[in-house]
């Protein structure tokens, strides 16, 4: 099998995994905003929001720096992800431990109930955490189909949970009900841990290790990019915190639906350039220009993906919002209310330069140059806190998406700029432009067919326009040329010279 083909495949099986739980997700933001108010679903977002921070620093960049490191000899995998399990776990527990005390001593949230739902979730993080460290060795063997039955089988138990506790267990009793919405979310995790923990047991033995020599080198190489993500973490979650002491929760919930709906979508480019890494990693080691053709590609894939989704989701914004949530989320403009559907049309312009960003973040991780990730994230929180302290009292909730875009563009402009330093790559321009046609193209086709569509069905024409607007897509990057049989061939069983995307 090549390995653009195993690439592939191991980025399809983690899309599909992650449309079902993107699925299951939109059920659970549809169930919980029927169930709780505004205000209430606003300290339902901002619970985990919180929990963000202390969860990425848990993190500290030691999962992808684990993948890289298995990729370049995989006969040290048992020593790797025995010495970075017992990292995390370590990490993990003080994080929980800290973020629990914090949100007790925050005067603001002393009325709310956060606080209580901040210590139920922080076990939805631990084991978040725990699970991804196992994941670490499906991802270097390029095996994270796995990962994705786990985790749409540990999705399911927990929709099933909180389907349970809205319509049969607390129906009439929100107090309640709100925390066992979180407590069902552990459940899940829990089931996905031991889902997970058995597959990869197959192989290679799960056993906690202390090699002190190890632990110094590894948190050498991970802490700069951690730092990094810890950063990242701040300018892209926030204006969330910054909105809920100025503006109240109710404004975050209104901010919470558009930012839960693309979480789904943000996580593509991390599993793509996941799956890549091993390979772009082992290519620029052994100096040759095929890492350059897989950077080529992988922005064209990156591309053509975010693209189209920036266009349908400006055009569908108020159909999409209304699906997953109920009328008090949606904007009624001529009463001066902007809701849901005005963040999401926004926000999604953050979500493409991130698909972008990516790339070039990998490349320095690829590079072992992680560390400049630090310059270049600060950068991006100095001016995402500042102008969010500065727009969000006037503008609420559009000023802190309109800052998410700015930042993200900032961030992707210094990343392009530092990958260049250190490696000789190009982009393919006219294959850009031919995506750009298509979706808007597609995007043409989507906005004169709404009216139509909406005399039959109102705003559930999504379910006819999406797969519309995507077939159309599908059709122009073909006929454009951007897919053609070159593309096809790389994936094709056997294939093993090129190393293509």
């Amino acid at each position: 099998m090549s390995i653009a083909r195993k690439i592939l495949i191991n980025t399809v099986a983690q899309v599909l995994g992650k449309a079902v739980v993107a699925i299951l997700g939109l059920a659970v933001v549809k169930i919980t905003t029927q169930y709780l108010s505004v205000e209430g679903y606003g300290e339902y977002v901002l619970i985990y929001e919180f929990l963000a921070f202390f969860g990425i620093a848990a993190d500290l960049g030691l999962f992808t720096i684990a993948v890289r490191e298995m990729s370049r000899d995989e006969s040290q995998i048992p020593k790797i992800i025995g010495n970075i399990l017992t990292l995390r776990t370590i990490l993990v527990t003080v994080m929980m431990i800290l973020a629990i005390a914090v949100a007790f001593l925050i005067p603001s949230y002393s009325n709310t109930k956060i606080p209580i739902g901040v210590a139920i979730a922080s076990i939805t993080v631990f084991l978040g955490i725990l699970n991804g460290t196992t994941t670490s060795v499906l991802q270097a063997k390029l095996q994270m189909h796995i990962a994705s039955i786990t985790t749409v089988i540990s999705k399911i138990v927990a929709v099933g949970l909180m389907l349970y506790i809205i319509f049969w267990g607390f129906p009439d009793d929100n107090e309640t009900g709100f925390y066992m919405l979180i407590a069902a979310g552990n459940i899940g995790n829990f089931v996905m841990v031991i889902t997970t923990d058995y597959y990869v047991r197959k192989i290679t033995p799960l056993e906690f290790r202390f090699d002190w020599d190890f632990w110094k080198t590894i948190l050498i190489k991970s802490t700069p990019y951690g730092l990094a993500l810890i950063l990242n973490t701040i300018y892209f979650r926030v204006d969330s915190l910054i909105i809920s002491f100025i503006r109240g929760q109710g404004e975050v919930g209104i901010y919470g639906v558009a930012m839960k709906m693309l979480e789904h979508f943000a996580i593509l480019p991390l599993y793509f350039m996941n799956s890549v890494l091993p390979v772009l990693t082992k290519a620029i080691k052994e100096g040759t220009d095929k890492y350059k053709k897989i950077i080529t590609h992988a922005f064209d894939f990156l591309a053509a993906l975010s693209i189209p989704m920036v266009v349908g989701g400006v055009i569908l914004a108020y159909p999409i919002i209304f699906a997953v949530s109920t009328p008090e989320f949606l904007s009624q403009i001529s009463e001066g209310f902007y809701g849901s559907d005005i963040a999401f049309q926004i926000l999604i312009f953050a979500l493409m330069f991130q698909f972008l960003n990516v790339l070039f973040a990998f490349i320095l991780i690829a590079v072992n140059k992680q560390s400049k990730m630090l310059y270049i994230n600060g950068v991006g929180v100095i001016f995402n806190i500042i102008t969010n302290i500065i727009f969000i009292p006037y503008y609420g909730f559009r000023g802190a998406a309109v800052t998410s875009v700015l930042s993200e563009l900032i961030i992707l402009i210094l990343t392009y700029i530092f990958a260049k330093r250190y490696i000789e790559f190009s982009i393919n321009l006219k294959n850009f432009f031919k995506i750009v046609v298509s979706a808007l193209i597609m995007g043409a086709v989507v906005y004169f067919s709404q009216p139509f569509t909406y005399s039959y069905m109102q705003n559930w024409n999504i379910i006819v326009l999406v797969p519309l607007g995507a077939a159309i897509y599908t059709g122009m990057l073909i006929a454009t040329r951007v897919i053609n049989k070159e593309t096809l061939k790389l994936f094709k069983k056997g294939e093993e010279t090129p190393i293509n995307l």
